[in-house]
């Protein structure tokens, strides 16, 4: 099930059209309100988000949905195209970030790709094993779709899960930020480089120590968690 939640009438038809020739079953809201107790009762695989709405804001409805149901992915669609509000949004956890116009086709291959990312079907293995920083311990088991650390299981998006996954399974190995947003979140555009920023702070927040991800300034990323066993 895939809620749109969006204001404008022929906005809202277009994706629900596009959506359901891919055989997706969709929800429609036209503002805030019920959303929060429809995801409890149903919960949604994915949100497709308005920004600015007629009752309130989708930033802050964005806050709630993940405060009562962690894992569900959202995508946000809205005018709003300056760089603080796409920081904005992937800071709340979006695993991405449209803005109007848009291509509906555009934007249903996006949802696909994040359906993959999130669910099973499409998750690449890598970084599996258990791993040790600084008395900290971290497993990745893509199998079963579950990372720990100290035992504590991490509420990761999906966008979070892939570069964290991708960075654990080339340990020691500087990654550039082109890279990751090629591999793990498989769309550019200018400034989105910042992206895999704003992911990496949200990765190293639920970690709890910045040390498991080295920033190497000028280059990118480096994971730096040693192999147990």
């Amino acid at each position: 099930m895939i809620y749109v939640i969006e204001d404008n009438p022929q906005i809202r038809e277009v994706i629900t059209e596009y959506l359901k020739l891919e055989d997706h079953d969709v929800l429609e809201f036209t503002g805030v309100k019920g959303v929060v107790e429809a995801a409890l009762h149903r919960p949604p695989d994915l949100c497709i988000l308005d920004v600015l709405l007629p009752d309130g804001n989708g930033f802050a409805l964005a806050k709630q949905l993940r405060e009562k149901i962690p894992e569900v992915p959202f995508i946000f669609l809205t005018a709003k195209d300056s760089e603080s509000d796409r920081i904005l949004g992937l800071e709340l956890g979006a695993e991405d970030y449209v803005v109007k116009p848009f291509s509906p086709r555009e934007l249903v291959l996006r949802v696909e790709r994040i359906l993959g990312r999130v669910g099973k079907r499409g998750l690449k293995s890598g970084g599996e094993g258990t791993w040790e920083w600084e008395g900290s311990v971290l497993r990745i088991d893509p199998q079963a779709h579950r990372i720990e650390v100290d035992g504590q299981e991490l509420k990761l998006t999906g966008a979070e899960w892939k570069i964290l996954s991708f960075l654990a399974s080339q340990p020691g190995v500087v990654i550039g930020r082109e890279r990751i947003l090629g591999e793990c979140l498989e769309y550019y555009y200018s400034g989105s480089e910042r992206t895999v920023d704003t992911h990496i702070k949200n990765i190293r927040n639920k970690l709890g120590k910045d040390g498991w991800i080295e920033t190497i300034r000028g280059f990118g990323y480096r994971f730096q968690g040693k192999r147990e066993g």
